[in-house]
Formats: structure tokens, sequence, C-alpha cells
């Protein structure tokens, strides 16, 4: 058998390897970088990380269920504590070893024999190839920053978040932020701390959470009493609105959706500046002007540096879209993961959720991992399964909610439902095994 290729060494990367070997099967894992931690190594060419940034959600939240993050770690860690978290569990499981590390992946094509080419760079820029019995894309998406092109033209500095390292950029200028997610709030409130002012622009409403409530992460609290879906959306948007007030009264747009209709911003500090009149809240951009900006609300301002807060696309620059049955603004996949052009081709973490964590994410890769143990020990069973694949590619586990059709919602899933739909398949694949074994 040749060997597995895994791409990528940040968490979703890591785990996959160590669930392909927990199986006894060849893997070897493929990055661009010297070291493990993906988007969390602010060093990494391909990181989009910035000196200030925290884990959005809590550490026990998070984690990986048999790898727990320190007690002595804050509850929000760093990146670079989050680095160092993605180093000893590579360590503690001995993953090392399977990467080749300054390997950057440049094409992955199929062969005639149904198996995959790697076709990648080394550290010495010399071109290496490898043939792949199966491929596990693991990339992350968090690194093709998705630039919105303006109408008109600004003759001052224009970035993307993904170019922001350090709030020393903000020193004296009029700036300001598209977009009000968790990166842009992230940014803003450091940039109040430096820049001259601070404008936001906002198209649309947002449900603005705290890190804490009571002393606990947020994401902590509840959960022991189990509600129905459309309930919690409605008690936990009153809760909120109790917290924090409707957006509206920061000068904010409220939400014209319900509660975890999209991802809700996880921020003490942003409604508090904006209260303080230290973020001065806009309408969305009519055009960019050489000096500055017109908004749709005919009002006009200057500023030295935008920063596009705007988010990220996703990405697999390496391999036709074809092969990942691409349909709009994302892949079209059976649970997120199995394409149902190839039985041997896998995403690897592209999935959102409230909650998901990190153990979400392993259990995507138990999972694959049981498919390609059961492809080695029993292809007819295997075969089963990859038939359902192609019968419920285009299936959504969204849990009956009414997700926004935006881009970066797209692969979105409802988390319980989600992980009952892995576990399940787990079981079955379970089952199926040891049938055979029995024989």
């Amino acid at each position: 058998m040749n060997p597995i290729v895994v791409i990528g060494a940040g968490p979703m990367g890591l785990c996959s390897v160590r669930r392909l070997a927990e199986q006894g099967l060849p893997v070897i894992g493929l990055e661009a970088h010297n070291n493990v931690g993906g988007l969390w190594d602010i060093d990494s060419p391909t990181s989009t990380m910035y000196e200030s940034a925290h884990l959005i959600s809590s550490k026990r939240m998070t984690e990986f269920s048999d790898f727990p993050m320190a007690d002595e770690v804050a509850s929000y860690p760093r990146h670079d504590q989050m680095r160092q978290y993605f180093r000893d569990y590579a360590e503690h499981f001995q993953l090392y070893q399977h990467y080749r590390f300054n390997s950057h992946v440049e094409r992955i094509e199929p062969t005639a024999d149904k198996q995959w080419l790697v076709h990648y760079r080394d550290a010495q820029q010399q071109h290496q190839q490898l043939v792949a019995s199966h491929v596990l894309l693991a990339n992350g998406t968090l690194h093709h920053p998705n630039k919105v092109a303006f109408k008109g033209e600004f003759h001052g500095q224009m970035l993307h978040s993904s170019d922001y390292r350090s709030a020393d950029i903000f020193a004296g200028k009029r700036v300001l932020i598209v977009g009000c997610g968790n990166s842009g709030c992230d940014i803003a409130v450091d940039a109040v701390h430096r820049a001259a002012s601070v404008d936001m622009s906002v198209r649309r409403g947002y449900y603005f959470l705290p890190k804490f409530v009571a002393g606990k992460p947020i994401d902590t609290l509840g959960g022991k009493i189990k509600l129905p879906r459309a309930l919690k959306q409605r008690l936990d948007g009153l809760l909120i609105r109790l917290l924090s007030g409707k957006p509206s009264h920061y000068g904010l747009p409220d939400p014209d959706y319900k509660m975890y209709e999209s991802h809700p911003v996880v921020n003490t500090l942003f409604l508090h500046h904006i209260g303080h009149g230290d973020i001065k809240v806009r309408p969305d951009i009519r055009q960019l002007t050489p000096s500055g900006a017109d908004f749709v609300d005919g009002q006009q301002a200057d500023y030295d540096l935008i920063l596009q807060a705007t988010g990220y696309q996703l990405h697999y620059p390496f391999i036709a879209a074809e092969h990942l049955n691409w349909q709009g603004h994302a892949p079209q996949l059976y649970l997120n993961i199995f394409s149902p052009r190839h039985a041997n081709l896998f995403v690897m973490g592209m999935v959102e959720a409230s909650g998901l964590g990190w153990q979400g994410r392993d259990e995507q890769a138990q999972l694959v991992a049981a498919v390609i143990r059961l492809q080695q020990d029993n292809p007819s069973a295997a075969q089963s399964f990859f038939d359902k694949v192609q019968q419920h590619a285009n299936q959504r586990i969204d849990g009956g909610m009414n997700y926004l059709q935006l881009e970066r919602m797209a692969y979105y899933v409802h988390k319980e439902s989600y992980l009952k739909a892995l576990a399940t398949e787990r079981q079955a694949l379970a089952s199926m095994a040891d049938n055979r074994s029995n024989r």
C-alpha cells in the first residue's frame, strides 16, 4: 500500500495523522512551515495570526478531550500558548516522525490507477513527488483572504486582516475597519489605543457576547438541560439582550435573524469602546475616494488606513475543484468530509459550528481512519459506505437551523446533529469490522 498523505500540520492535520497511525496505516504529513501549529504559529508563512489574538472559544470547549490544556493556562489562551499546545500534542503522540516539513504542496492529480500523484517543493526548492493511496486535505480554512473590490480609488494604505500583526501600524492614523466579525472587533479594540480615530463600517447585525458571565467563560454555561432548538435560540437571544442590550443602543444594526443562525461575536471590550466613543459606527461603503470613503448614508470621511476584516475563502489551490464536488461557495461533501467523486479523497476541517472545538475535528479524523481501514480489510463494505456518500453528498447537517446564505456559512453545521452523525457512522463501521472478524 502506498502511503496516505495528509496536507497540513495544524490541529486538524495532527489529529488526522495520529488516528491514521493508530490504525497501523502508513502516513506522511506534508507541511509548508518548519514545525507544527498551522494557523496558530504566527511565524508560519501561511499564518494569518496577529499578536493580540486569543482563542474565541474557551480552552475547555476547544481542547482535545484526551489531551487537556494545562490548568495554569488562561481560559482564553494566547496564540503562542496554542502553538505550544499543538507542539506538545505532536510530541506526546509521536507525530513528528510522520512529517516532512518545509514541504509546499503545489499540485495533486489523480493517476490512471485511481491513486494520487502529489507534487511538492522541498526546503531546497527542489520539486518532489510521491504516489499516495489516499489524500487528506487539512490545510485550513482561514488562509485565503476575501478581499472586497470597492468602487472608486483610495490613495491611502489598504490592508486585509490577514496582513495585520501589530497595532503599531495604527499609530497616529485615521483608521477605517470594514467588517464586524470576531477578527474585526479584536483589531478595532487594538486600534483604539494607538490610532488617531477608529471607524468601523458595519453592513448587517450581529449578536455580541461577552467572554465571561459571572466569572465563567460564556460557552461553558448552560447545556445541562437540553432544550428544543427553537426555544434555546429564543431564550439565549433574550439572555444576550439582557447582558449586552440591543446592538442598536450602540448605533449598530440589530440582527434580522435568530440566535446561532450566524456566528456571534465574542468580545467583551468592543461594545465598551463603542459606548465610550472610541469607535464610531459607519454603514456600508458606497465608494472609495482618494482620501477616504463615501458611505451609503451620504456621509464622507477621510482616512489614512483602511483595513478589510472581511473574512476568508475556502482555498485548495493545488487540486481541481471538480474533484471536490465544488458547488457554489464550498465543496458539497458527505458530512463535510467525503467526496462523491473519489473514495480516497477527504477534506478535513472544512466544518464550523459553535462549540465543535478540536475534539469535533478529531472525531472527523477517527471516522476517516476507520473508513480507510475498512477499505483495506473489507472492500465490499467500504463500497457500501461510498455508495451512501454519493447519494447524500448534498445533504447538509444543519439540525433545522436556517443559517444565513453567506459564503462563510456555507460549511456551517449544527454541532449536536453533526457529532451524532459522525458517531452513528463510526458505530456502523465498527459493526461491519466486527462482522468480518467473526466470520
